[in-house]
């Protein structure tokens, strides 16, 4: 396999983004990160939204430009998509495609729509994508700071023979050349990105951790003992490797834990749950969970299945111990967070 490239500041030229008007599509986590962070680069970046969105007065007293999505695409000659993924098709039909040009840049931080044919962009645009890989506040955080995010970065249609070049200029304008640009394709992110969601850093991770949880609680262990030792200290370690790999990490905990490490990971992530993870990585490939998903967020669906798994989750054990438990964490504003999340 050639190995991807991986693009910087002095790679990217800003000005492929001047006198064009770049609409960045909602304003939640990853989209008012987006719109500022290209208005401090000196970009005219305006935000598009539903009407009546609470979002809109936020924007506006940000200092940007508001308008409806369908206003905001009309005006624009980049339109990133920072909507929900399931929302996403049903929008670009009504408020965006209708308002292409011929040469504008369709973007997005996620491949979903456009891998599983959802949208499906004339010809005659370009179509890119541009996907931090952390959170919006971190995004935005980092640009604060003189630093990046580091970002994957795809062209799928270049109509216009600059697609690469609008892509990492819209790259360096939200500070993601600062830490590194890695080339990718639309397959790929979508593919790796539901499969690392779903195999191992929210399915596999919350799962091993309720699990844990469960088997101190049933053995008859005081739950919020269950709760520091299989939940609260997972920050922790993904903290240490985070910061320094597994070798980082093991390096910094005790020999008895780095012993344990070893001999019990094995047992645990067996040969069997790896055939397990292919079989996930198969239905992502093949479209299987993308079509489950968008039944349930359809109308017909009304996410019947989504809302009874979500209040299943809520009502766990360890969320009531956990709520308990945080409020000790003099560094904790759980509320706050959740709010401008």
């Amino acid at each position: 396999m050639e190995q991807a490239r991986i693009f910087y500041e002095s790679d990217c030229n800003l000005s492929y983004l001047d006198g064009k008007t770049i609409a960045i599509i909602g304003y939640g986590s990853q989209g008012h990160a987006h719109a500022l962070n290209l208005k401090e680069s000196g970009c005219h970046s305006i935000v598009g939204l539903y009407e009546g969105s609470k979002s809109w007065a936020k924007a506006e007293s940000q200092g940007l430009e508001v308008y409806t999505a369908a206003e905001a695409a009309k005006k624009a000659d980049i339109i990133m998509i920072l909507i929900n993924d399931e929302k996403q098709a049903d929008m670009y039909k009504k408020d965006i495609e209708p308002n292409l040009e011929a040469g504008n840049m369709l973007m997005f931080a996620h491949g979903f729509n456009i891998h599983f044919g959802c949208i499906t962009p004339p010809a005659d645009v370009d179509v890119a994508m541009i996907a931090p890989k952390a959170p919006g506040h971190t995004v935005r955080s980092e640009y604060l700071a003189g630093k990046g995010t580091p970002c994957l970065v795809a062209v799928e249609q270049d109509a216009t023979g600059h697609a690469w070049d609008i892509a990492l200029a819209y790259g360096a304008g939200i500070g993601g050349a600062r830490a590194g640009l890695l080339e990718t394709t639309f397959r790929t992110e979508t593919e790796t990105d539901l499969f690392g969601e779903q195999a191992v850093l929210c399915g596999g991770v919350c799962a091993l951790m309720q699990a844990g949880f469960e088997t101190l609680t049933e053995a008859g262990y005081d739950p919020r003992n269950a709760y520091f030792e299989c939940i609260h200290e997972m920050k922790l370690i993904v903290d240490l490797i985070y910061q320094s790999g597994f070798a980082g990490m093991r390096y910094s905990i005790s020999n008895t834990a780095e012993y344990g490490d070893y001999v019990t990971g094995p047992k645990l992530i067996t040969p069997e749950t790896k055939a397990t993870m292919k079989k996930i990585l198969s239905d992502i490939q093949d479209g299987t969970f993308a079509s489950e998903f968008l039944q349930d967020m359809s109308p017909a669906g009304r996410q019947v299945h989504f809302k009874a798994m979500r209040k299943k989750a809520a009502e766990h054990p360890s969320e009531k111990i956990g709520k308990e438990i945080r409020k000790l964490y003099s560094w904790n504003n759980e509320e706050d967070k959740l709010i401008n999340n």
